[in-house]
């Protein structure tokens, strides 16, 4: 039976656009049908469209390579708004170790490319941050329609 879920699943991210799964880990899992580094542009072009913050990209494949081990094409771009974020970190301020946000983009050994991202929701439980309801839905709402408008 379990068989049976697992291929349900993956045929639908396989065939559903914008299906996004949450990972076990906390974390909101889409699947891309781009390449890892034009995800990661799609991404920040929509994120500098709307008027967030890029701070950075990192390559952690290349930096693996830098000291002579092999990774497949792992990328984070870490973003943000301080209207966002703000309230957030005076509920409390150790959801700063979260904030800015990061998006991160890899392809698996099958070849697959996927964008994850922090469920905001488990950052409202992790942080128990129980009076900024409004802000985590905004934020939910606002990276699920980011994420789904970079990979279509």
């Amino acid at each position: 039976m379990k068989y049976v879920f697992e291929t349900a699943l993956l045929l639908a991210l396989v065939f559903v656009p914008g299906l996004a799964v949450a990972g076990g880990e906390g974390l909101i899992v889409k699947p891309s049908a781009y390449s890892v580094k034009e995800t990661l542009d799609r991404f920040e072009a929509v994120l500098k469209k709307k008027g967030i913050t890029v701070f950075a990209q990192i390559d952690h494949a290349g930096g693996a390579k830098t000291v002579g081990l092999e990774l497949l094409p792992t990328r984070v771009i870490i973003f943000g708004t301080p209207k966002m974020g703000t309230p957030l970190m005076a509920a409390n301020r150790k959801i700063g170790i979260d904030l800015p946000l990061k998006a991160l983009v890899w392809r698996d050994a099958g070849g697959k490319v996927w964008l994850a991202y922090n469920d905001p929701e488990t950052l409202k439980s992790r942080y128990r941050i129980a009076t900024r309801d409004k802000v985590f839905a905004k934020m939910a709402k606002a990276l699920g329609g980011l994420t789904d408008a970079a990979l279509k």
